[in-house]
């Protein structure tokens, strides 16, 4: 069975270069970690370091382990401060970035039912269609949509199975008819918005297995996608969202669904960290009852359009 310890001593060994130089931090002997990493390499059945007199390094295995390695430490902390929760874990200031529309829609009372329930909680919330910068901006975590590549921080989905939809009013369609195809889309006024101020001018649809783009020539474009979902309840024209943003305006009959049988392109919603130490318990329980809220939403799309079977 693998030894927590011998992990730990795996790592800070890769990342020291050195098992004299682990010992040391450690306070154990360098013997005892040339042990520990022997171990290991026998439970895993493969060699980890490249050993000589003069240099050790990770072999191509080692390197494939070590994420992996990490991932296994960090949980295992995270589920040992778990059981030491209290609501003394509940304090200190929360900052918060996230999408103007559904933060302000969707997710601000979620947030605020949160910190009424946790009155040492003060809470400072960024909401712009900017997207920030979590390594350099004064955030502690952010809500962000779409596909997540990047390993240098940690995300946890809020809404995995979102999608965007075209939407617009029923008065709207009643007057200018119904489009029937994609194509049908270009002839009716777009509305859009920018985003991390660049204009998004293609809307992607997933067809047939590929992806068709439809160019956008927008008449009214903001900086601000609320507006973009308030000009079309005011029947100014079509929009192009997130089923987040406008699942409530089409329960109450502001918007219809356009193509309903269209799948509209993923748009996942995560919260993101720089590291996963910085996951708190107030964190993890507000993530909770964000993606239970969440949850409830991303289920109704299927009763709207006819592409369940399709996400």
């Amino acid at each position: 069975m693998i030894r927590l310890e011998d992990v730990h001593l795996f790592i800070r060994s890769a990342l020291l270069g050195s098992f004299s130089a682990a010992a040391r931090e450690a306070s154990l002997l360098p013997a005892q970690v040339s042990a520990a990493i022997r171990r290991l390499e026998r439970d895993l059945d493969t060699r980890l370091f490249a050993r000589s007199t003069r240099s050790l390094r990770l072999t191509a295995e080692g390197e494939k382990y070590l994420p992996f390695a990490r991932e296994m430490l960090s949980a295992m902390q995270a589920g040992a401060e778990s059981l030491r929760t209290s609501e003394q874990d509940f304090q200190g200031e929360l900052k918060i970035a996230m999408p103007s529309d559904v933060g302000r829609n969707v997710l601000l009372p979620v947030i605020t039912d949160f910190c009424r329930s946790h009155p040492r909680i003060s809470l400072r919330l960024f909401l712009s269609d900017h997207v920030s910068d979590i390594f350099r901006d004064p955030v502690d975590i952010a809500i962000r949509y779409g596909v997540l590549n990047n390993r240098d921080y940690v995300a946890l989905p809020l809404a995995p199975e979102n999608r965007r939809v075209l939407v617009a009013s029923p008065a709207y369609l009643d007057e200018h008819g119904r489009p029937e195809s994609l194509e049908d889309i270009l002839h009716h006024p777009c509305l859009a918005f920018t985003l991390n101020n660049t204009f998004v001018d293609k809307w992607s649809f997933p067809v047939n297995g590929a992806v068709q783009e439809l160019p956008v020539a927008a008449r009214l474009l903001c900086d601000d996608a609320d507006v973009a979902r308030r000009w079309a309840i005011e029947g100014m024209g079509i929009v192009y969202k997130s089923w987040l943003d406008v699942c409530h305006d089409v329960q109450n009959n502001r918007l219809e669904v356009v193509l309903p049988d269209q799948a509209g392109e993923t748009a996942p919603l995560n919260l993101i960290c720089p590291h996963r130490k910085q996951f708190s318990p107030a964190i993890r329980t507000l993530h909770s009852n964000l993606e239970e809220h969440l949850a409830a939403i991303t289920r109704a799309l299927d009763h709207y359009t006819g592409f369940g079977e399709q996400h």
